[in-house]
């Protein structure tokens, strides 16, 4: 029924702020082209007790797409194609770095730390071989966007690709899914089929699955060609995630390739200042790790990430 449960660590991607990460894990490189996810928050703050060192600095990315989704509160993005886009909970925020891009994200609005707290969630998505050199790009889709369906103590948002029949415009590079589903104590729920790759992150609430009980701050990775059935204890979320696999790729700090060649490169254009810097967000960055090691592949875990 279950290959594997991942137990979520404490990480930083910032000095004042701290997170829950799931993916990538020791024995568990991806699930589909996911090779990332992070749950931040929630983090409520009133004014005088928000931290200046809490927002995420420029810094890049190659060989991938990042995927933020909030629960509350509100981020900021600034990237090196000139965009700056709030992001609010509901809204995706899809941006593929392809050949190389910087990014920000702050959190300027001390009321929206203090009001409704701040939690997001965030994967990568990892790109194809064909389209790890592609141009950058950045999207917003807003809630009106992205198809919600509803039945028996089920609610449910289709982020992105293609699940339960629902489809929506959010580009994406390979077969994969990624669902928010709100469930009510005793909701049964289950999992998209034709993905070989399936999984369910518990991000609140406890859920029931094969007669043991599993809780927030945990990914459940289903058994290939089993249809499980979901089972909320509690009033709970889950972000449902997988699709086709991609292949090995290796990752060191921000970079994801399928050639270790191909990060090494990118270490040496991101000192070298070749990967530009958010216009609009280019005071200060993130310095490269001074971590010499090889990019991790599926053997061991790679040096701290940041979003």
């Amino acid at each position: 029924m279950l290959d594997l449960v991942i137990e979520a660590r404490q990480a930083a991607i910032s000095p004042g702020f701290d997170v829950r990460r799931i993916l990538p894990y020791r024995l568990r490189r991806m699930l589909g082209p996911f090779i990332f996810l992070d749950h931040a928050g929630p983090v409520s703050l009133a004014p005088p007790q928000v931290p200046a060192d809490l927002d995420v600095l420029p810094h890049p990315h190659i060989g991938l797409s990042t995927v933020s989704y909030l629960f509350g509160g509100q981020v900021t993005h600034r990237d090196s194609l000139g965009v700056e886009q709030i992001i609010r909970p509901g809204e995706v925020n899809w941006m593929t770095a392809g050949a190389g891009i910087a990014h920000s994200e702050r959190f300027e609005d001390p009321a929206a730390l203090a009001g409704s707290a701040l939690e997001m969630v965030q994967t990568w998505v990892a790109l194809p071989e064909k389209d790890e050199e592609q141009a950058p790009a950045f999207a917003n889709y807003q809630p009106e966007q992205l198809p919600i369906f509803t039945d028996n103590g089920v609610w449910m948002r289709l982020i992105a690709g293609d699940a339960f029949g629902l489809r929506n415009d959010v580009q994406t590079h390979s077969p994969l899914f990624y669902l928010h589903v709100v469930l009510r104590a005793g909701a049964r729920f289950g999992l998209p089929r034709g993905y070989p790759e399936r999984g369910a992150y518990v991000a609140k609430g406890a859920v029931e699955v094969g007669g043991r009980v599993y809780a927030a701050g945990q990914l459940l990775i289903f058994t290939a060609g089993l249809d499980p059935v979901i089972v909320a204890r509690e009033a709970s979320t889950l972000m449902l995630l997988g699709g086709e696999p991609l292949g090995e790729r290796f990752i060191w700090w921000n970079f994801v390739s399928s050639r270790r060649e191909r990060i090494e490169q990118a270490k040496v254009d991101w000192a070298a200042g070749r990967i530009s810097l958010p216009p609009n967000d280019n005071g200060e960055f993130v310095p490269l790790p001074q971590d010499k090691s090889r990019p991790a592949g599926s053997g061991s875990p790679p040096p701290q990430a940041l979003s």
